[in-house]
């Protein structure tokens, strides 16, 4: 009180507050891991009508995804960097082949950044099955390190993204149905299809797409004259998809004839009511009315033959 007093006395004004250091600046905090969902990408019809001289089949097909995928995450790293896990980690490239790094890489040089990342791969689907995985994998790889380096994300038809392969421009689309055209490069949006019920088989078989399509015998088949069902509801949706076909099929099941086993068991499945392949196979598709049938299905396929990979799903629409 009394120094208060002597201090106003000498001109001072008021007691001053005893000083405080300056709190120190603190770090910015690393950025946190981020995740990406990568759900399988299903053709419900694949027409070839055409191959270039480059070799590149031209392609006319009707493509959705489904409910289950792959998961990516990255985490701070200095470096770039890839682990696997999951239970098909096993059968995943980890060389320059594999489709996720030349992805991360083509990304980091067309936005020319310098920073790293450890993106961890958590491999839920088969691959080499018709699933477009390792295609979907990229496609979320893409968008998930753009979000996390902060920059603009490769569109659909940027070249570097073409060049990965056919399906990753239409996995980097929106997770509804399209149709897709040409080389893989040219996407336009599919109305009119509903959601449904899946059950998805593969027989544990991997079989390479350029094996398939170096084994088809016609390739100058005609496109798809008919976009879409007549009217918004399942047995409409299930009449068009009949009408339309899998040029991959015939020379899939002469690569690998477990594939006819595995549609003559959906077909007997009762609650199926059609059924295909998706892509080059080897991942047969039956369709359903919802997910309860789909499940009962999947169980009862599962009970006869436990050594095949046997789920439901939803059709995304």
């Amino acid at each position: 009180m009394l120094k208060g007093l002597l201090n106003i006395f000498r001109g001072g004004g008021a007691p001053r507050e005893p000083l405080v250091p300056p709190s120190p600046v603190r770090p910015v905090a690393a950025p946190v891991a981020l995740q990406e969902f990568a759900p399988a990408k299903l053709n419900l019809a694949l027409h070839v009508t055409g191959q270039r001289g480059d070799g590149y089949h031209l392609l006319d097909s009707i493509v959705a995804f489904a409910s289950i995928g792959d998961e990516v995450t990255v985490v701070p790293a200095q470096a770039l960097s890839l682990t696997v896990t999951g239970p098909f980690a096993h059968r995943v490239p980890l060389g320059a082949e594999n489709l996720v790094m030349r992805a991360a890489e083509s990304l980091r040089r067309a936005r020319n950044v310098d920073k790293g990342g450890l993106i961890k791969l958590n491999k839920l689907l088969p691959t080499a099955a018709g699933l477009g995985g390792g295609s979907a994998d990229a496609a979320a790889v893409l968008r998930l390190l753009a979000r996390y380096w902060q920059v603009d994300p490769l569109p659909a038809d940027h070249p570097d993204v073409v060049a990965l392969g056919a399906d990753v421009p239409v996995c980097l689309s929106a997770p509804a149905p399209q149709r897709m055209q040409g080389i893989g490069e040219v996407i336009s949006p599919l109305d009119g299809l509903q959601r449904c019920g899946l059950v998805l088989v593969n027989p544990m078989v991997e079989l390479a797409t350029p094996d398939v399509f170096g084994a088809l015998a016609a390739k100058d088949n005609d496109p798809i004259t008919q976009l879409g069902p007549q009217h918004p509801d399942f047995d409409s949706q299930v009449s068009w998809l009949a009408s339309l076909r899998n040029d991959l099929l015939a020379p899939a099941e002469k690569l690998a004839p477990v594939i006819t086993e595995a549609l003559d068991v959906l077909r007997k499945t009762p609650g199926i009511q059609h059924v295909t392949m998706s892509g080059s196979g080897a991942t047969c598709i039956g369709f359903v009315r919802d997910m309860g049938v789909a499940r009962n299905a999947a169980r009862s396929i599962q009970i006869s033959r436990q050594n095949w990979w046997v789920t439901p799903a939803q059709l995304l629409a």
